[in-house]
């Protein structure tokens, strides 16, 4: 088999067309057209289902992409690693987050990496939705309380907790005889939050008087007394040290857990042991204090 025609395959179902695969490798779009059909011609099947506004993959394309895509990413970087020494990481490193982690930390974390690797081009996209890995070419995510996945390891960047605050004139009720004010998110369905406190378990019945899209919106609202809200400790933990917040309890509950995964199959990669390492080094303890200090930076 070509392997260069097969590294054209796989070119152009990374990106789901031959203009945009011509595109993001900078080469002639007839070229990579005829290589796949070479491919073609040379398997005896059709790999692409061509449409006038679309390409799809027939059933033996995806079956071959997808037992190919990481092989070749492993020979590509097997031949960067023994070409430089496997002592630089270097190349495009494609990264998923969330938006939240996104929004107080990756800005500063993805400008300090770039200074000190100057050779890797950083990519990250900001989602909360799960993506697929090899469809989309990513080289790592990271996610919150991310579901058993036979397929992706990692390991914990941070854990975090939920807890619930108020401004300080707003009085944390003994009971739930009657609700308190509540700013929620715009999906909750919540009536009620089962909060561990010193005293004791307590039961807090809410009314939701604002829903609002971010955990950020949250936080700024809530900090202007309107009402109380349920969000991660790391993003109102200055807030809590500064008496802007006062603390009602934690949210009784699974504990968040935030994961950098990469695909088991894949050999890691310089540039992704380096952004690991990157992490760890920035959040040794793994605590939400330590990302609360991106919040304040």
């Amino acid at each position: 088999m070509d392997l260069l025609a097969l590294a054209d395959f796989n070119l152009v179902a990374r990106h789901g067309g031959f203009g945009r695969a011509a595109r993001a490798a900078e080469r002639p779009k007839a070229t990579l057209s005829r290589r796949v059909a070479d491919l073609e011609a040379g398997l005896g099947v059709r790999l692409f289902e061509r449409g006038s506004h679309a390409l799809r993959l027939t059933q033996e394309g995806r079956a071959l992409f997808e037992r190919t895509e990481s092989l070749l990413t492993e020979l590509g970087e097997a031949t960067t690693a023994i070409a430089s020494g496997g002592q630089t990481p270097r190349g495009k490193l494609r990264i998923s987050a969330p938006l939240l982690f996104s929004q107080i930390a990756l800005g500063k974390l993805s400008a300090e990496f770039a200074l000190r690797y100057p050779e890797v081009r950083l990519e990250i996209t900001t989602e909360d939705r799960a993506v697929d890995m090899v469809e989309e070419g990513y080289d790592l995510v990271i996610r919150v309380n991310p579901d058993p996945n036979e397929h992706l390891i990692g390991r914990i960047v941070l854990h975090d907790r939920l807890v619930a605050v108020a401004g300080p004139a707003l009085q944390r009720p003994v009971d739930d005889a009657e609700p308190v004010a509540a700013v929620v998110r715009a999906s909750s369905t919540q009536s009620a939050w089962a909060l561990a406190t010193r005293e004791g378990d307590l039961q807090v019945r809410i009314e939701p008087i604002l829903r609002l899209a971010s955990l950020i919106m949250m936080r700024d609202a809530v900090r202007t007394g309107i009402g109380a809200a349920v969000l991660p400790l790391s993003l109102v933990a200055g807030d809590l040290r500064s008496g802007a917040l006062a603390h009602w309890g934690d949210v009784k509950g699974r504990p968040i857990e935030i994961w950098a995964l990469y695909p088991s199959r894949r050999l890691l990669s310089t540039r992704v042991s380096a952004f690991l390492e990157f992490l760890k080094e920035a959040f040794p303890l793994g605590v939400p204090e330590e990302l609360s200090a991106y919040v304040e930076g």
